[in-house]
């Protein structure tokens, strides 16, 4: 199996500077046809947030976005533009904590993360005001480009749409995925597996779209590299034919918040 032949991760090159419309399959295929190479079931896309909202048409200039007295409250208190404090507001479905060093929401997908996803790096005219907010729907996104490569090639490729989180006791960022369409989101071995010495595994989830996710976006780079896409190959063992639940799959559930 090819999951057992050691993980490879293949940065796609020489792909264009993304906007409303572009054809985000059409783009994967034609890199990997530049580097000699097809798609294959069992291989898994990994793609940057940023190129999968640019194409889906979610830049917001902040001049465009009139601030509510609610928002207008958000930016004094954390001192932030009161547009963008809007924008927070708008995509979030819950605002969990707001200080001037950061605005932790609950996007409207479930996701947990700073600013509700919203970004300015990366993005023309970012330094007058451009953001760019995340897919309405990330798993809806995976979905639909999985569809396509399948359309074009007639292999099913599991696609992952990843994004760079901060994480709770943590200082920095790691790949994190938000949306999810063919690939085990969680590998649960409670009561499965055994260790070494036989005993049985009692808390072991293995986050797989989450690591996947890491390792690309450590290959993809966060600045100016222009590789927004990584084909990954040896993880088969955790690509499916159907689409599966998301990466909503993912998310612990409210009611489970200990820090309440």
């Amino acid at each position: 199996m090819d999951g057992d032949l050691g993980l490879s991760m293949a940065l796609l090159r020489g792909m264009p500077l993304f906007g409303p419309g572009t054809a985000l399959a059409d783009e994967i295929v034609a890199a990997l046809a530049r580097a000699g190479d097809v798609l294959r079931n069992g291989d898994i896309v990994v793609i940057a947030q940023k190129i999968v909202s640019k194409a889906e048409g979610r830049t917001v200039n902040l001049t465009s976005v009139a601030a509510s007295d609610d928002a207008v409250e958000l930016a004094r208190r954390t001192d932030r533009d009161p547009a963008m404090a809007q924008l927070i507001l708008d995509e979030a479905s819950e605002i969990l904590r707001a200080t001037p060093a950061a605005i932790i929401a609950r996007h409207k997908s479930g996701h947990v993360l700073a600013n509700a996803g919203i970004d300015a790096s990366n993005i023309e005219r970012g330094d007058a005001g451009s953001v760019l907010l995340w897919p309405v729907d990330p798993d809806a996104s995976a979905r639909a480009i999985r569809e396509d490569l399948f359309r074009l090639t007639g292999q099913r490729p599991a696609v992952v749409i990843a994004d760079s989180m901060g994480r709770a006791w943590r200082i920095g960022t790691v790949g994190a995925a938000i949306g999810v369409a063919g690939l085990v989101v969680l590998d649960d071995k409670r009561g499965k597996d055994q260790d070494l010495f036989g005993r049985t595994l009692q808390a072991t989830v293995i986050a797989v779209a989450d690591s996947v996710s890491g390792a690309a976006v450590l290959a993809m780079g966060e600045g100016a590299e222009g590789t927004p896409a990584v084909l990954v190959r040896g993880c088969s063992r955790w690509v499916t034919d159907d689409d599966g639940p998301g990466a909503t799959d993912g998310l612990r559930p409210v009611q489970q918040d200990m820090f309440r």
